[in-house]
Formats: C-alpha cells, sequence, structure tokens
C-alpha cells in the first residue's frame, strides 16, 4: 500500500533493485571520473561547457567543471561536493579525488559481483585508509617551509592549469604574495590578497603588486597623474554640501542675504579643507618637498573641493569602497580618521608610488612600492575574458 502510493505520487520515479541500484550508482560515479580523467596533468585536454544563456566556458579545472555541470545520480553529486570541499580546503586535488574515488569504486565491483557484502568492502577500505597514513607518516620527510619549496608547490598545482611559461610567472606571484601577508603568528588570511582583473595586453603582463589596485581615479583633470615617495591619508569625511537629517528651511528676502547663506554654508567645507591643506603643507617641507601627497576619502567630494585640492598638487579620490580602505591601512600603515580636527603627521601612510592608468573609459589607481605591505594585489592581465577566467580559476 505504501509503495503503490509513493509510485501515484512520483509516477516519473525509477524503481531499482539493490542490485541494479548498486551497479547504476557505480556506473555513474566511472561516468563522472570518465569525464574528468583527460583533464589531469599539463597535457590534459580543455572542456567547453555551454550553459542555459548559451554562455561559452573553456577550462580544464576541476572545480569549475565539477560545479557547472548538469550532475542528477545522489552519488555522483556527493562525489562532486567532496572534491569541491578538497579544493575549498587546500585549494587543489579536486581532479585526482574523483578519479580515486572511481577507481575505488571499480575495484569494489569486481568483489560485488563475486557475491561480497558491500559492507565488508567498506570495511576494507577503512582498514586500507590506516595502514595508508600509517606509512605516510613513516615516509613522509620535514622541510622548511622557504620559498623555493612553495614555488615547487605552488608551480606543480598551476602547471596542470596553465602554459609552463605563464604558470611559472604566476607562481612567484602567488607565493611572494602569501609570504607578503603571513603574520608572525596565527593562521593567514588569504583574503588579504585581492584579486583584480583588467582586460589588457597579454597573459604574461600579469603580475604581483606590493599594494593596492583601485577601479577608479581622480576626477579632477588638473590633480596629478603620477606622485612618487607619497603621504597617503585616509578619510571618511563628507567634503561636499550635504542635506540636513531633519526637514529644515530658510527664508531670505534678498540676493545678499542668499549670498551670505551659500557663503555661510560653503565656509563649513572650506574649513575641512584648510586643515587638510595645512597638513600637506606641513609634511611635504624642508627634505620632504618633493613627496606627493593622496587623500583617499570614502565618503564624496563636491567639484569645488576637488579644485581646491588640485590647486595645491593633492591627488584625490572620492567614494572609495569600505573594503579598499580597511586594505589600505594594511598596505601603506596610517589611520583612518573620521573627523579633521585630529590630523598629525602620525596618521600618514607612505607609499613609494601612486599613479593612475586609463584603460578605456576606465581608470585604476595603483597604489604601491609600499615598505611592508599586510595586503597585496594580484593583477591578472589578459586579451579576452575566457583568459582572465581561466587565470583566476588556476590561481
Amino acid at each position: 500500500m505504501a509503495s503503490s502510493a509513493v509510485k501515484l505520487a512520483n509516477p516519473n520515479a525509477e524503481v531499482l533493485r539493490r542490485g541494479d541500484a548498486l551497479a547504476m550508482n557505480i556506473q555513474s560515479a566511472r561516468g563522472l571520473q570518465n569525464v574528468l580523467r583527460s583533464n589531469l596533468s599539463p597535457r590534459g585536454t580543455l572542456k567547453l561547457l555551454v550553459d542555459g544563456a548559451n554562455q561559452l566556458t573553456l577550462t580544464k579545472d576541476g572545480k569549475v567543471l565539477l560545479n557547472q555541470m548538469q550532475i542528477t545520480n545522489p552519488v555522483a553529486v556527493m562525489i562532486a561536493r567532496a572534491a569541491t570541499a578538497q579544493d575549498d580546503v587546500a585549494g587543489d586535488g579536486t581532479t585526482g579525488l574523483v578519479l580515486l574515488v572511481g577507481e575505488l569504486l571499480k575495484q569494489a565491483s569486481v568483489y560485488i559481483e563475486e557475491g561480497v557484502h558491500p559492507r565488508v568492502i567498506t570495511d576494507g577500505f577503512d582498514a586500507a585508509k590506516r595502514e595508508a597514513l600509517a606509512f605516510l607518516d613513516q615516509f613522509r620527510r620535514q622541510m622548511p617551509m622557504d620559498r623555493e619549496v612553495l614555488c615547487s608547490v605552488a608551480r606543480t598545482a598551476l602547471r596542470t592549469k596553465l602554459q609552463a611559461e605563464l604558470a611559472d610567472q604566476m607562481t612567484e606571484a602567488v607565493v611572494d604574495a602569501v609570504l607578503a601577508i603571513r603574520p608572525t603568528e596565527g593562521p593567514i588570511d588569504l583574503f588579504m590578497v585581492e584579486i583584480m582583473k583588467m582586460q589588457h595586453r597579454t597573459a604574461t603582463d600579469s603580475r604581483l603588486v606590493r599594494g593596492l589596485v583601485m577601479d577608479h581615479g581622480a576626477r579632477h583633470p588638473d590633480m596629478p597623474k603620477r606622485l612618487t615617495n607619497c603621504f597617503v591619508l585616509t578619510l571618511n569625511v563628507s567634503l561636499e554640501y550635504e542635506k540636513t537629517e531633519v526637514n529644515s528651511s530658510f527664508f531670505y528676502s534678498s540676493a545678499e542675504q542668499r549670498d551670505k547663506l551659500i557663503a555661510s554654508e560653503r565656509r563649513f567645507v572650506d574649513e575641512k579643507l584648510r586643515k587638510i591643506v595645512d597638513l600637506k603643507n606641513t609634511v611635504c617641507s624642508g627634505a620632504d618637498k618633493d613627496c606627493g601627497f593622496v587623500l583617499i576619502n570614502q565618503k564624496g567630494i563636491d567639484p569645488l573641493s576637488l579644485d581646491i585640492l588640485a590647486k595645491h598638487n593633492i591627488f584625490a579620490l572620492r567614494r572609495a569602497k569600505r573594503r579598499n580602505m580597511e586594505r589600505l591601512q594594511l598596505c601603506c600603515g596610517g589611520v583612518a580618521q573620521n573627523s579633521v580636527d585630529d590630523l598629525s603627521p602620525q596618521i600618514l601612510g607612505r607609499a613609494g608610488l601612486v599613479h593612475e592608468h586609463v584603460l578605456g573609459e576606465n581608470k585604476y589607481t595603483y597604489v604601491e612600492e609600499c615598505k611592508v605591505p599586510k595586503s597585496v594585489t594580484i593583477l591578472i592581465k589578459g586579451p579576452s575574458t575566457h583568459v582572465l577566467q581561466q587565470i583566476q580559476d588556476a590561481v
């Protein structure tokens, strides 16, 4: 009765006996293994995927394939989830895990055909796992985690997904990025390595920027485009006219009264700018008179304020992203300010080079050559979106 009710609830479901279901699950795992088998090694082949929107994806990365393939069999889905979890933890080994599971099930099917119970086979897998771990504990060698060893590990992983020349170049960028953000104690926060994609030139122009790359530039044409040995001021202060938070209104009966009202509103912003300019004149004097001064503000800067800053040779960015503001302090040092009342040279960061790069209609600002950056950027370049995505998946 219960069986007929289930069939009625889902008349399209396939009902298989135990042996048939077991054979189907093993066949599904081996099918997934056959799809990813040709991905392995540097000579592996690329796979072309087409999604529902007719978007093409050309890749040999196991995680990308498993995420975009439409897998329906429960066992194959479980293997795919385990493989992607492996990639999330270790960053590699997705294809190898699928091949290993498929081969284990292939060998298990031989014993199942001979009448061995699946539970006995799983107990054998557990025993083999313990023996393998014991052997690895005896066989392994303790090696110093220096730059050369890390480069060898990263090169092995990247050469399976990229060309040898590009993989060697990205190996040094990845290893140097991790070493730059490595703390003296505690785990490494990989979120401090930003990956920026730029459709420009060739893939071999990709590099590590020891600092920050922001996807916007200055909004005034007279501001300097390149500064060296810069002082960096990070602010979260509005440098533009803002409406009041409560409903208010002003009444005037003559043009003179209106001009006084506008001047009083402007005086409030000009006082903030005067303090910023005074700080710039203080630090950029004497031996540091040729140093640049950079202002990066999380809030807005109106055109009149930008004009004043440009006249004093200050490179200013407005409406910077909050994440960039946090990483900027890790790159350059200094302390972000929510007010201009307590500005002093001690709260400023330092950067060796700040310059603007214009690419079509987009502007990018580079803050690099920082002395001890705790946050870096891997800048990925390529002639097409496919190349950019392939390098990002590999990294």
